[in-house]
């Protein structure tokens, strides 16, 4: 039994909803794309939102031209005004990072992803400063300097690999850096300017980051990396398969750069985990799963505690990286698969919407807050065997004793529990789909079977109270997460109701 005390110890973090990612920003174009963000918005509200492409090819800002022999620049907004609007009328915010680079901006041809994102360094340092300075203006004059002031603006994205930034070439990285954050000053000094977005793989790059920007005199408003745990990956058609080190590693990952940077000119600066999943590939099918929503439970539970933002990467399986998916479930990164379907690592995201403020309990198992209208919330998962070597235990047991209080009965009142629960059949659309013999391209009547799977599995009873407390013991199935809500009773029931007589029978 675990005596969950009665005082707080202190406010969960808003740390795991500050951020979430997306696919390139063209895509927020698509209806799909954007109802499944209503959705998400609706049912869990991100603060901000973070993806690849502002200033690609795709968003059409940078359009050179010639005219009359001399070189000019006409900076489009066409784009970028319908994605921004989109997001800002769904309630959540961008944060900005600028890259990749336009073609004809662009020193080279090196591209990444099949949509072709330039990675090279631009040919004009001056041309590339007027672009960031020309997108930051026009969403100030836009959108107020207060609004845009809110938006954190990174520069790059793993500027460490070779894959995103040619060469990874370090010197040409500060380089950049030292233009954008003053570009991004110019315009208006209080707007917040970081980076350098590094791959878990980094090795003394931020340290060095940090050492540039003091020689430099650059404006470092906060920094940012990335978090994974899975290693390399084995190829099948249109897939993968990874092996994953425990859920801790994202932990310690998020830990990571302020231990670099202590005694630093950047110690103390904010820390965003601008992506963090399980595995870095698009199209690895333990996304999909009810292992993946248990093995990241404690690392959203616990991760506030550790970084000052840590943004899901990525909230829909709109998402073209590696191509157009050739499946329904084809183990995208999404919380969403295309069509609205809720993976159980959504459920966990929507579990902890509904959680409380206060803190009054946190553990391997669990974690337990509380509701300024005194309604207690238990978020509950199984452990995993990340090796994959056993597909973890078939069932998990849990005892809380939980304190209450309210209701008309007092302390010894009774309290309504509402219980919600995935795991590897409730609340697991993957599961029905597997099912169903994996249709690709589902037919409209086996869409609305998976999202009639994809519902949790719900339980409704009520407890009795005992010195303001309730003893709530929980058995949890493989791999379930599952959230309890205890809410005080104030019972209105008439007295002269007695579901004996129902059927007219008198009272005994």
């Amino acid at each position: 039994m675990i005596r969950v005390p009665g005082q707080p110890a202190g406010r969960l973090t808003a740390a795991w909803r500050h951020c979430v990612g997306t696919g390139r920003l063209d895509l927020a174009l698509r209806r799909d794309y954007q109802e499944s963000l209503e959705l998400l918005q609706r049912e869990i509200g991100f603060r901000h939102i973070r993806g690849h492409g502002l200033l690609s090819d795709g968003m059409g800002v940078h359009r050179p031209h010639d005219w009359r022999g001399t070189r000019r620049v006409r900076h489009s907004f066409t784009y970028v005004d319908q994605v921004v609007d989109a997001y800002l009328e769904l309630g959540v915010r961008p944060f900005l990072e600028l890259g990749f680079m336009p073609a004809e901006l662009a020193s080279g041809e090196q591209t990444v992803f099949w949509w072709r994102g330039n990675v090279t360094p631009p040919r004009s340092h001056r041309e590339w400063a007027e672009l960031v300075r020309a997108v930051l203006a026009h969403l100030v004059d836009r959108y107020g300097p207060a609004e845009v002031r809110t938006w954190p603006i990174e520069v790059w994205n793993e500027p460490d690999l070779p894959e995103f930034w040619q060469g990874a070439d370090e010197r040409a990285y500060h380089r950049l850096y030292e233009a954008t954050a003053h570009a991004v000053k110019e315009v208006d000094a209080e707007l917040q300017v970081g980076g350098p977005a590094l791959s878990p793989a980094a090795d003394g790059w931020l340290e060095r980051f940090a050492e540039f920007a003091e020689r430099r005199r650059v404006p470092v408003d906060f920094v940012s990396r990335h978090a994974y745990t899975s290693g390399p990956a084995q190829h099948v058609p249109f897939g993968v398969h990874q092996t994953l080190a425990p859920a801790g590693a994202l932990l310690d990952q998020f830990a990571a750069p302020r231990r670099a940077l202590e005694g630093t000119a950047l110690g103390g600066v904010p820390v965003h985990i601008t992506e963090f999943n399980s595995s870095y590939r698009p199209d690895n099918p333990v996304h999909d799963t009810a292992f993946h929503a248990a093995y990241l439970a404690p690392v959203v539970a616990a991760g506030g505690d550790l970084a000052d933002s840590f943004s899901y990467w990525t909230f829909s399986d709109v998402f073209e990286e590696t191509g157009v998916p050739t499946a329904l479930f084809h183990g995208g990164f999404g919380l969403l698969t295309h069509r609205q379907v809720r993976k159980p690592a959504y459920h966990l995201y929507a579990f902890m919407a509904r959680m409380g403020e206060d803190l009054l309990a946190r553990g391997d198992d669990h974690l337990v807050t509380r509701h300024p209208d005194g309604r207690v919330t238990v978020l509950a998962w199984a452990p995993v065997d990340p090796t994959g070597a056993t597909p973890g235990p078939d069932r998990h047991a849990l005892r809380l004793s939980v304190p209450v209080s309210g209701g008309s009965g007092g302390d010894r009142g009774e309290v309504f529990l509402r219980r919600s629960s995935v795991d590897e059949e409730r609340g697991n659309a993957y599961a029905a789909w597997r099912h169903m013999g994996s249709p690709r391209s589902p037919r409209p009547r086996q869409i609305d079977v998976l999202h009639e799977a994809a519902e949790p599995a719900r339980d409704h009873r009520r407890l009795t109270a005992d010195g303001g407390r309730v003893d709530l013991p929980l058995t949890l199935g493989r791999h379930e997460v599952t959230l309890v809500e205890l809410t005080p009773v104030d019972d209105e029931t008439p007295p002269w109701w007695d579901e004996r007589r129902l059927l007219g029978g008198q009272a005994p």
